[in-house]
């Protein structure tokens, strides 16, 4: 019986993976051959999907993108045997673009059966919480500074920091929260580790919480993700069955227990303290700080809020140990960064890639260039609050510092590519669209500032006085920057700044008035 490896993420699913799989039982019955079909998570290669693998003598053998008039040719050419077929790809991680790879976190996604315990200790899972088991919450913490690792939800705060507060914080009670609100437009990490390889996530949410003596962990996603959802329910079931969560974590004597929160897609309770507040049956609306919720998070106690990406990098520093981390990377972004390209590029996927990789090979030789075949214009990292960057900045190395330097900011890792038909000023007025639609509304120069910014963008592409609605505009957007009382009004400047820096030909109403701009 031929085993056959099939995709069953969202990501997939939209791409006709299902489709493939009624045609793959159909063909097969006709056939009269019986097949072993496992579902795993996706490799990262959205472009290759739906990705069927073939196991072999040789290997795993890969066809993509397959779609279900595929199948019946498959057959036909012994793809059960890896034989050649215009859709084959050879030995994924032997293909250049998982071959260049860097995988450290994302290791195991698209590889192993996502619900399957067995697979995950075959490779190598819940090696890392073994050895914290046997370590001081000190000693783990110490670890964890020793990596490196900043946390991969967008502020880059060094981990190991924020778990040594929560760790000498005095409660009668503390928490471990997980941010999965993963809302950043071309942003998919989150989802794809949670749908691929869910004991990564909670395995790290363990280590966290014996470190900081927490016996309580909560991952909070959002409604959009219903495949995460449930692979994540299951896999929590499944671990507590096997003891490793529970009161008795692996037979340590120690307790740490995970639920699944999902929210109602709220981009704001993205922002950990309005996250914090949706928890607990509020309004998601942000906390002043301080306190941090370090100190005073959720109902009041001691928690440790990370991305899933933070805590999903720890199993493997606590396996392979901090000083292997920290080779990675470079300067004070160590580690691994998974990279989302999206947009207008040929090649959409995840990538996981040490930081330090230029901007250009991002685009250029993992994303293959623009979709359309038309020139590359401008680039957004870091979501819709990222700046937009010109050709000229496409050297810039992917690391939190240096695109600071450049008045960018690295985000969750999400490359959002757009060709020469773009028009940056509508950009820089969706920058502050989404951010009045966004808003919880608590300060002012959010609220307001961002529905007068669209006013403001609109006069000065309709020619009306734009001078003077440059110097208005400019100085709304120092008042959001300096006033907000987060990053959602505090980051919206952004985009729009370097829209109006980089390109600023696009606000030019007469410009835009020529029969050409409109093309």
């Amino acid at each position: 019986m031929r085993r056959i490896y099939l995709p069953q993420d969202a990501a997939a699913e939209a791409l006709g993976a299902e489709d493939v799989l009624r045609a793959l039982r159909a063909e097969a019955g006709l056939r009269g051959i019986a097949l072993e079909l496992v579902r795993t998570g996706t490799r990262g290669a959205v472009w290759l999907e739906p990705l069927l693998e073939v196991e072999t003598p040789e290997g795993r053998i890969g066809y993509g993108p397959v779609e279900a008039s595929d199948v019946a040719s498959l057959f036909e050419a012994g793809f059960l045997q890896g034989g050649a077929h215009p859709l084959r790809i050879g030995r994924p991680e032997e293909h250049p673009w998982f071959a260049g790879q860097t995988r450290l976190t994302f290791a195991r996604c698209g590889i192993v059966d996502p619900l399957s315990l067995e697979d995950y200790r075959t490779h190598g899972g819940f090696a890392g919480l073994e050895k914290a088991l046997a370590m001081s919450g000190e000693a783990i913490v110490d670890e964890v500074k020793l990596s490196g690792l900043r946390g991969r939800g967008g502020a880059g705060f060094p981990t190991g920091i924020k778990w040594n507060t929560v760790r000498l914080a005095q409660a009668d009670r503390k928490y471990v929260v997980c941010n999965a609100d993963e809302g950043d437009s071309g942003t998919f990490a989150d989802r794809m580790l949670m749908e691929g390889d869910p004991f990564c996530l909670i395995e790290g949410m363990t280590i966290a919480g014996i470190a900081v003596g927490a016996t309580k962990g909560f991952i909070y996603t959002r409604s959009e993700y219903p495949h995460a959802v449930r692979t994540m329910r299951a896999a929590i079931l499944a671990a507590r069955r096997a003891g490793w969560l529970g009161e008795n974590v692996a037979g340590s004597g120690r307790a740490f227990d995970l639920e699944v929160r999902v929210g109602a897609g709220a981009y704001i309770c993205g922002e950990e303290t309005s996250l914090l507040n949706s928890l607990e049956g509020k309004r998601g609306v942000v906390r002043a700080k301080p306190p941090l919720p370090a100190i005073e998070g959720l109902f009041g106690k001691p928690t440790v809020v990370n991305n899933v990406l933070s805590l999903a990098a720890v199993p493997w520093i606590m396996e392979h140990g901090a000083k292997a981390y920290a080779e990675f990377g470079t300067g004070r972004s160590l580690g691994t960064l998974a990279v989302q390209i999206a947009g207008n590029v040929r090649r959409g996927g995840l990538v996981e890639l040490p930081f330090g990789l230029p901007l250009r090979a991002v685009i250029e030789e993992w994303g293959g260039g623009t979709a359309t075949g038309r020139p590359f214009r401008a680039v957004q990292v870091g979501g819709p609050l990222g700046a937009y960057f010109p050709e000229a900045l496409l050297d810039t190395p992917m690391d939190y510092e240096a695109f600071a330097r450049v008045g960018g900011l690295l985000g969750h890792g999400g490359v959002t590519v757009f060709d020469d038909s773009v028009d940056l000023a509508q950009q820089a007025r969706f920058a502050f669209e989404f951010c009045a639609a966004e808003s919880c509304g608590k300060c002012t120069p959010c609220r307001i500032g961002a529905v007068r910014g669209m006013e403001v963008v609109d006069r000065i592409t309709a020619g009306v006085q734009p001078a003077k609605n440059r110097v208005l505009l400019d100085d709304l957007l120092e008042l959001m920057t300096d006033g907000s009382l987060c990053a959602m009004g505090g980051l919206t400047p952004v985009p729009v700044g370097s829209a109006l820096k980089h390109f600023p030909e696009d606000f030019d109403a007469a410009r835009r008035a020529m029969p050409q701009a409109a093309e």
